[in-house]
């Protein structure tokens, strides 16, 4: 097995350990979203993407992880057999996806400490893939009805294949965090998150904001725009990657 695939093996072992460390009395809670688009016509094009994220907290602990990933395929135009026909074929545009857990300790109601972990495979970045571990200081400044805050910082750990030359890559890091959300309406609420991951080597920034709109107790609409950033890649390699999505999301307990 070689270091990437030892690396994702490590991320999902993990998350038993955290899901053990949970009170017996206290429930699972989490929610499963997912979008596609399918164009036919003068050009062809098929996009998914979805995710799946889990979170379990009582007066000690809280705990997270989440799975993601994204897919899409273009109709593309050429000789690709090299027989002077002209031909279409549906070629991979985008292929990642995600897998991250957390595992905080309260201090009070406001301050906790936080382990994290998370890994990333992408066919199209900078990097082959990237996998992390930080231990930080976590805390909420906003809790009302309306509106929550909260941050973490921290040292960690990063580990990274870099696409074009091969090369391995690791080293300490600098992450910080940020989730927020505002409830506009009984049924509409706004939400950001963003990540930070800097070392000496590469800045990896993600940022998701959007917004979502309850439709029954159960499902919603959620629409969206995620970016994410690379300070350091190689000539002609793009530093920012978005993604605008519309998903179905259902909640589930």
């Amino acid at each position: 097995m070689n270091n990437k695939n030892l690396l994702a093996a490590a991320l999902i072992a993990a998350i038993p350990f955290a899901a053990s460390a949970q009170d017996a009395t206290s429930n699972w809670t989490g929610t499963g979203e997912f979008g596609l688009a399918m164009a036919r016509g003068n050009a062809r094009s098929d996009n998914a993407n979805g995710k799946l994220s889990f979170a379990n907290e009582d007066g000690k602990w809280k705990h997270a992880f989440y799975i993601a990933a994204l897919r899409n395929e273009g109709e593309v135009t050429g000789d690709f057999d090299g027989d002077g026909v002209v031909e279409d074929k549906m070629q991979l545009s985008a292929n990642r996806y995600e897998i991250g857990a957390s595992s905080a300790l309260k201090m009070d109601e406001k301050n906790s400490w936080i382990a994290a972990l998370r890994y990333e495979n992408d066919d199209f970045a900078p990097y082959d893939y990237q996998a992390t571990f930080s231990l930080g200081y976590g805390r909420t400044w906003i809790d009302t009805a309306a509106t929550t805050l909260t941050t973490d910082i921290g040292p960690g750990y990063r580990r990274a294949k870099d696409t074009i030359t091969g090369e391995t890559i690791d080293g300490l890091i600098a992450r910080g965090a940020l989730a927020w959300t505002h409830k506009l309406s009984e049924t509409a609420s706004l939400y950001d998150n963003l990540l930070v991951e800097s070392g000496s080597d590469n800045t990896f920034a993600s940022n998701d904001f959007g917004i979502s709109v309850a439709i029954s107790e159960a499902f919603a609409l959620k629409a969206g725009l995620e970016a994410r950033h690379n300070t350091d890649v190689a000539p002609g390699i793009k530093s920012t990657d978005t993604l605008t999505k519309v998903n179905l999301v259902y909640s589930f307990k």
